[in-house]
């Protein structure tokens, strides 16, 4: 079997990271994601995935999170028939395969174009009202491609530590001013953990560094009207956190009792409802 050799450094690079964390879930025992397109891939991948520096625990978290996106993306869809789905820096993550959706759903992918050519060839394309726009998110042009005709869910994981402060609440500020309502739902880290991140050795092999931190998650409810906070849950207190080995529950549980360390790392839901514009 042919591989595909990719040579990606910087930011683009970590998409493998979390792409060999959910294959490693996947071929666990008892999966948190279950993700099967990751476990396909990974093999196709002609990359040393040790430069990740990833074992098993650390996979469960990554899927844990993932897990929890993908189950606010299905609420989402249970109460909207028609929505769009816009899942921003998808680089090779399956959510569009694991998150079951009617047809009637619109799904939008976006990342670099170099990203979405790797994906092309090695994913697998879904069926139905699906596209890709290739794009840095933080681009003004590409969300014009979007039809603002509907209630949207904007899904962003691994994206807003890496974004400079400003473009970050800016890509807020425009997701909500372009649609009618919806939801976001993202990962953010606080500045804590912006120092903390500087002493992996993942990020440092990449080149990659955490730009942006999230003290108060609330505090974001003021960059656009109408825009407020429904969930924010710390990554150490997430459902099925009990699938983890015990010394890892035990770690966990540890964390959560100190301050400021247990937030180092919260998932983000927040709803939007312009109040100029019909839902």
């Amino acid at each position: 079997m042919d591989r595909e050799k990719i040579t990606l450094h910087g930011v683009p690079e970590t998409m493998l990271f979390t792409l060999y964390a959910r294959a490693l879930d996947s071929r666990s025992p008892a999966p948190v994601l279950g993700d099967t397109e990751a476990a396909a891939v990974v093999p196709r991948i002609d990359y040393d995935f040790r430069r990740a520096g990833l074992g098993p625990l650390t996979a469960t978290g990554i899927a844990l999170r993932a897990r929890q996106l993908d189950d606010w993306t299905r609420e989402f869809l249970l109460t909207h028939r028609e929505a769009t789905v816009l899942h921003l820096a998808c680089g090779l993550d399956a959510r569009v395969h694991r998150v079951t959706h009617l047809s009637t759903v619109r799904w939008v992918e976006v990342d670099l174009p170099e990203v979405l050519a790797i994906r092309e060839r090695l994913l697998t394309r879904p069926t139905g009202d699906y596209r890709t726009l290739a794009a840095s998110v933080t681009d003004d042009a590409w969300l014009a491609e979007v039809p603002a005709d509907r209630p949207t869910v904007a899904v962003f994981e691994g994206l807003t530590p890496y974004l400079p402060p400003e473009e970050g609440k800016r890509l807020v500020r425009r997701l909500v001013d372009r649609f009618p309502s919806g939801q976001l739902l993202f990962d953010v880290y606080n500045p804590v953990a912006l120092k903390a991140a500087r002493l992996v050795p993942a990020l440092r092999r990449t080149g990659a560094t955490f730009r942006w931190g999230v003290g108060d998650p609330r505090e974001l409810e003021a960059l656009a009207p109408g825009l407020r906070c429904l969930d924010a849950v710390r990554s150490v207190e997430l459902p099925r956190i009990e699938r983890l080995a015990w010394p890892a529950r035990l770690s966990a549980r540890a964390i959560s009792l100190m301050p400021v360390v247990r937030d180092m790392e919260r998932l983000l839901r927040f709803a939007f409802r312009s109040a100029d514009r019909p839902a």
